[in-house]
């Protein structure tokens, strides 16, 4: 059932699961980050698993599951940088923008105010955003630079309302798992959490964030609320 949605004056999207299937970008710099230090690749599924909380994150998750000391700080840090360096290198060239995003994006430019915020680092979400062909429809782009940025804590969500100049209460957020809703929660703003991205299934029921099943269901939602009526700047 569609929420009441007249109150929305910006729309915050989460990036991988979200807006692009980034899994095979990130599952590249993961291998290529493991194979520095001697361990195995990970298949593209069990990747896909681990995305969503940042890739310090994703690196302890990689090294537990390969038995190595996944409390070493040197190496995690060392493994970060060789990660970051990796996606930087290529931070779109195996992705793709999920089926209706780019029609959605368009219809909600010039309308209402649009954002990304991720866990990923903010130089790399910039890249990524900017090689997936995103950036001429955001207003900012936030990432995690430090874990007190890092969702599910409110803080990316409540500082980018200010960059927008929109209390953060008339914020949708939409995401693909549970950090998103779990922000989105305790920054006191409404929620809707997309069926096509990594972690849709791991969402508290309790939660109860709008669900989507395609991009055009939230624009139409939107549409029907009144929110989209004024022209296109």
């Amino acid at each position: 059932m569609t929420p009441e949605l007249g109150h929305i004056d910006a729309v915050v999207f989460d990036l991988d699961g979200t807006l692009i299937d980034s899994a095979a970008d990130i599952a590249h710099a993961l291998n290529a980050t493991l194979a520095s230090i001697g361990l195995q690749p990970f298949d593209l599924a069990t990747v896909r698993g681990w995305i969503g909380n940042g890739p310090n994150a994703l690196i302890a998750s990689a090294l537990v599951a390969r038995g190595a000391d996944s409390e070493d700080l040197a190496l995690r840090e060392r493994l970060h940088q060789r990660f970051i360096e990796a996606s930087h290198a290529a931070p779109f060239d195996h992705g793709s923008v999920y089926p209706g995003i780019m029609e959605a994006l368009h219809a909600l430019h010039g309308r209402l105010p649009i954002a990304v915020v991720t866990n990923k680092p903010s130089p790399l979400a910039q890249a990524v955003v900017e090689a997936a062909g995103l950036q001429p429809y955001l207003l900012h782009v936030q990432g995690a630079d430090s874990a007190a940025q890092r969702k599910p804590l409110p803080l990316t969500l409540q500082t980018t309302a200010l960059v927008l100049g929109v209390p953060v209460e008339r914020v949708l957020m939409v995401g693909d798992a549970p950090p998103d809703m779990l922000a989105a929660q305790a920054a006191g703003c409404a929620s809707a959490l997309v069926s096509w991205g990594y972690g849709a299934h791991a969402v508290p029921a309790q939660l109860q964030p709008w669900r989507l099943n395609d991009p055009k269901q939230l624009t139409d939602g939107l549409r029907a609320a009144g929110r989209l009526a004024r022209p296109a700047a």
